[in-house]
């Protein structure tokens, strides 16, 4: 196994005042008390799916005319023109069938894995629908597409269902830039950037047809044919080619919220009512946030599927998960189903082994708050009513092995008896530090047959 530093394992972390953006809380009581329960259940399935998984190409991001290399990749390794390949994207949605497709089995791994919450993409930049719209025939259910047929066509609400029935709240991501959409690629003009390419003070009719079409479709996904929805992720709200006009925000949160009291928004990088959790993708702050957030991260290193590549260990997941909550936020993990409907053997495996740790240490995730000094070295602390969770995370991935001594320099337990490993019922001995804090012994019994594997959690009693 490769040597590594567990920063260097994840790759992401970031300055916790990198991450600083302006807040601005709900008002509504029913919005607030959601969002309070969402920063409880800590942990969360993303799936990021849809025609294009057929090319194995990196989610819409091909379509995007920018001069960015990783955007314009896929083209040029088809060796097309642009609109030569986006006439061929587009007609993906001919053939993709995912006969394969299996939301049972995708749930069913997440509630073992103890994913509390999913979001799947319903519709992503390039507008293909995952659900059965009636504002556009660039849909899944159209006839016009290999799946149309099958009675699990109408594929967001068949996960939906398949995941609130195991337990877990379903979530919507859906793409406000639709590049399908004449109303915001007007096919009068080439596209120039992510943006709509005209400018709606100069087209008025345009963008006000555009905001007409985001509200009838998000009326479609929560009036109720897809069943309870607990959260809105919006992605890229992105406006005109001025970068001047605004999104009816007030409009669409007057349908989701009309249609579902108390639904979640995310609208990512508004900074203002809409957005009511923010987003970090990819990164992890150093230190807790003081507003609700959720680290969204990759369990490859794209967000689609693409085939043959590496996923991120166990154990680099597990880091993940510890850091996200020990700085107060939760973890949306995201997998990609491939063109067949399937997820790859690998992310069922780490889903098992997720799952095989999170029995032991759950408690120590799950409701639990953010407490300073969030970390000593390799020790994550968390906390819950009376107990302190200590995290304790080998330096080196090829050192998985528990230490003889844990040092906790922050605190202190309540009483001789008041430390415990998770997942072994006993209490360990320890004593205190010069500086404070304390020291615990790990006895050779439980090092040689520890409660689960990769990392461990001493569960501190402190009041």
């Amino acid at each position: 196994m490769r040597r590594k530093t567990l920063i260097a394992a994840t790759a992401i972390l970031l300055a916790g005042t990198s991450l600083k953006a302006q807040y601005v809380p709900p008002v509504e009581g029913d919005v607030k008390a959601r969002i309070a329960e969402w920063q409880d259940l800590k942990f969360g399935m993303f799936i990021h799916w849809g025609a294009y998984s057929q090319w194995g190409v990196i989610e819409s991001w091909s379509l995007a005319p920018d001069d960015i290399s990783w955007q314009y990749k896929a083209r040029s390794e088809r060796n097309l023109d642009y609109f030569d390949y986006l006439h061929e994207y587009e007609h993906l949605k001919d053939t993709f069938n995912p006969v394969g497709f299996d939301p049972g089995k995708w749930a069913d791994a997440a509630k073992y894995a103890g994913m509390k919450y999913v979001v799947f993409t319903t519709k992503h930049h390039d507008g293909f629908c995952m659900f059965d719209t009636h504002q556009t025939d660039y849909k899944v259910t159209d006839e016009g597409c290999a799946f149309h047929s099958d009675q699990r066509a109408n594929i967001a609400r068949e996960v939906f269902d398949a995941y609130r029935e195991r337990g877990i709240k379903a979530g919507a991501y859906f793409s406000i830039p639709d590049w399908h959409s004449d109303d915001f690629w007007w096919r009068m003009f080439p596209p120039k950037s992510t943006r709509a390419n005209y400018k709606a003070s100069e087209h008025p009719e345009k963008w006000a047809a555009y905001q007409d079409y985001v509200a009838a479709q998000l009326d479609e996904l929560t009036s109720g044919e897809y069943g309870d929805l607990y959260l809105m992720w919006y992605d890229m709200p992105v406006t005109d080619d001025s970068g001047e006009a605004k999104h009816d925000w007030e409009r669409f949160a007057k349908i989701v919220r009309g249609n579902q009291p108390g639904m979640i928004m995310v609208a990512r990088g508004q900074h203002d009512i809409y957005e009511n959790y923010q987003t970090p993708e990819q990164t992890i702050p150093e230190k807790a946030l003081d507003y609700p957030w959720e680290s969204c991260v990759t369990m490859t290193y794209s967000w689609s599927y693409r085939p043959g590549l590496e996923y991120k260990s166990t154990r680099t997941l597990l880091s993940m998960l510890v850091q996200i909550v020990s700085r107060g936020g939760n973890f949306l993990l995201n997998v990609g189903p491939g063109p067949d409907g399937t997820l790859e053997d690998t992310a069922y495996e780490r889903l098992r082994e997720i799952g095989d740790w999170m029995k032991v240490n759950s408690d120590g995730i799950y409701a639990t708050k953010a407490v300073e000094p969030y970390q000593d070295g390799q020790v994550y602390y968390t906390a819950k009513g009376d107990y302190v969770y200590a995290f304790y995370i080998p330096e080196e991935e090829a050192d998985e092995v528990l230490p003889t001594k844990i040092a906790i320099p922050s605190f202190t337990p309540a009483s001789a008896k008041g430390v415990q490993l998770m997942g072994s019922g006993k209490s360990l001995s320890w004593s205190k530090l010069p500086g404070g804090g304390i020291e615990v012994t790990i006895p050779e019994s439980l090092r040689n047959n520890p409660p689960c594997d990769h990392i461990w959690c001493l569960k501190i009693k402190i009041r």
